[in-house]
């Protein structure tokens, strides 16, 4: 051997037991792919349990294999966009959720959203994934959809109904302010294995388990969609399970008022101005000029009807024995109405129904024009008293009792217009005759009934001739 090779055994045989040394000490690092360590790490992280052993709530958890892929595939992808979703509101669901895209297709413009829906999830696997999914990005709002996977896993109504209770504890527990939106079932049909009975025993027992918490917020999404035997419509559910494009924005139009009711979206002023000749009846700041009236004979004996008939289902109907003046107040003193960025909303009573009415401190005795906006949650149920009398102002198309105007507008601003000459009254809705000649009493305020679901005003004025 020469002294060049022999040189370089002596080299290796001085250097490699030092090398392993300070590698078994820590102080070498050799190269290691991280990324795929980490990127096992997080597939086991959100592997779904191979048993029921321990978990939470009851009821089904599927476990097919495409489920437990998908599961731990969008759990991952939750988890890697986590710190941009930060305090986003947050969609939680199943597949109807998940199919309407991460980025929701631009439909909430610039408030920030998450989608956490993953298709063929039951309440349980909601109830399971709660925390690491949702509650990480301390959300500011949560809308809920869920139930109709575990109808065709044979889950019965209570399980379902307990599962979504155990999951809004669980997020009141993380933040008791956090405002929470629960959609009702959407319907489907008997042949997706989810008929309408169960799906509206799911829908009633989420009513009866939040009535009174004001927390949380029910929409009427079920009405929304249903046809006339409770089933999905094939023009929004071509599959009588998933929404269409156009089911989509029905949706989206559902939710818009709540979420503006809120404080997520239309958060700038009205700036809206009278045209000549007409007066605001509502500064689109506060309650000034509107009151609480002693409620009238005629609806005390109204309450009574009702409450002798049914006691048990009769809605909340506050008596109010003295005039309260709302003027300088940005809400009553329940929350029922509140001005907020140039609307007076009627809130959605956390009782489901409750009967209200909010007056003028004037009244109108002279010939008078009046006009106003109004938007309204699905099936939501208010009116516009006229001196005494009611008109009915509500989702028309679901609520009725003017079901078949052509011009009203779903989830869409839509305009009052009451023309008074000599104790008769003509009302339209966008143009459209709904009452042509309502008899009024000589003089009398103007009055907004709360009743159920929410319903906002604005540009409300008037021109008295």
């Amino acid at each position: 051997m020469s002294s060049i090779g022999c040189w370089q055994v002596s080299v290796i045989q001085t250097l490699v037991p030092s090398f392993f040394a300070l590698w078994f000490a820590g102080l070498v690092l050799l190269p290691i792919n991280w990324s795929s360590a980490q990127e096992t790490a997080t597939l086991e992280r959100f592997t779904l349990p191979d048993t029921d052993e321990g978990l939470a709530g009851e009821g089904p958890i599927r476990r097919y294999d495409w489920f437990k892929n998908l599961w731990q595939k969008r759990r991952s992808e939750f988890a890697a966009r986590a710190a941009q979703e930060h305090g986003a509101v947050v969609f939680l669901g199943d597949s109807i959720t998940q199919g309407w895209g991460d980025r929701f297709q631009g439909d909430f413009g610039d408030l920030s959203v998450a989608n956490r829906g993953i298709s063929g999830d039951t309440t349980r696997g909601m109830l399971i994934r709660l925390d690491q999914d949702v509650l990480s990005l301390d959300p500011s709002g949560v809308v809920m959809l869920m139930g109709t996977n575990d109808l065709e896993e044979q889950a019965e109504p209570p399980t379902i109904a307990s599962n979504i209770r155990l999951m809004v504890d669980r997020i009141k527990s993380h933040d008791p302010e956090v405002p929470i939106v629960i959609c009702n079932v959407f319907p489907s049909s008997a042949e997706k294995k989810r008929p309408a009975d169960k799906i509206q025993e799911i829908n009633q027992l989420i009513a009866e388990s939040f009535k009174g918490d004001a927390q949380v917020t029910l929409l009427d999404t079920w009405t929304l969609f249903a046809n006339q035997d409770g089933d999905a419509k094939p023009e929004e559910f071509p599959d009588l399970l998933h929404p269409n494009r156009a089911g989509y924005q029905k949706w989206k139009a559902a939710l818009w008022p709540v979420l503006a009711t809120l404080g997520f979206v239309e958060t700038g002023p009205d700036d809206f101005e009278p045209e000549p000749g007409f007066e605001s009846l509502f500064n689109g700041r506060d309650l000034t000029g509107w009151c609480f009236r002693p409620t009238p004979d005629s609806m005390l004996r109204a309450r009574s009807r009702w409450l002798g008939r049914d006691p048990d289902n009769a809605p909340a109907w506050p008596i109010v024995k003295e005039t309260v003046s709302l003027d300088g107040k940005r809400a009553s003193e329940d929350g029922r109405y509140v001005a907020r960025h140039g609307r007076l909303i009627v809130t959605t009573p956390p009782e489901g129904r409750k009967i209200q009415q909010l007056w003028t401190t004037r009244e109108f005795p002279s010939d008078f024009i009046l006009k106003l906006e109004f938007r309204a949650t699905p099936n939501a149920d208010s009116g516009v008293f006229l001196r005494e009398p009611q008109l009915q102002c509500r989702d028309y198309p679901l609520a009725g009792p003017y079901k078949d105007l052509k011009k009203y507008r779903p989830g869409q601003w839509n305009e009052l217009v009451v023309t008074v000459t000599d104790g008769i009254a003509h009302c339209t809705c966008n143009g459209e005759v709904i009452e042509a000649a309502m008899e009024l009493p000589e003089t009398g305020p103007i009055g907004l009934e709360g009743d159920r679901g929410q319903m906002e005003y604005r540009r409300i004025r008037i021109s008295s001739r």
